[in-house]
């Protein structure tokens, strides 16, 4: 055995086939949600209808408003008109990595207005 083996051996760095399975071969069921559906299901009741939020961010600031409607499972229109420039990026910024990071939506529906849909929501244009 070489010097690096041993080393490794002495760290507990040996291969993985001196290893027994800890839980044996046993299948587990992927039980994987997406995160927008876990906060949709926390949050919503059975039967309620499903909303469409409108929100006229002022300030960036309002961005925790945004950001609650959507986790909620709603889906958010977005109108960052009124704001400044530098302040709508960053707001639309925000908008897509929520999106992103609860597996949602975003899209442009007009100037300066953006749609935010949860993961169980499709859009469709006609």
């Amino acid at each position: 055995m070489g010097a690096v083996r041993k080393v490794a051996s002495y760290l507990g760095l040996g291969g993985a086939e001196q290893y027994d399975e800890p839980y044996g071969e046993a299948e587990y069921e992927d039980d994987w949600i997406p995160a927008s559906e876990r906060a949709a299901r926390r949050w919503q009741t059975e039967g309620e209808p499903a909303r469409i939020v409108m929100v006229r961010p002022k300030k960036y600031d309002d961005a925790l408003t945004v950001g609650r409607h959507f986790r909620e499972g709603h889906s958010v229109v977005m109108d960052v008109g009124t704001m400044s420039t530098i302040e709508a990026t960053r707001m639309v910024d925000f908008a897509a990595g929520l999106a992103y990071g609860c597996e949602g939506r975003i899209e442009r529906i007009a100037e300066k207005v953006f749609l935010l849909t949860p993961s169980h929501v499709e859009v469709s244009s006609v």
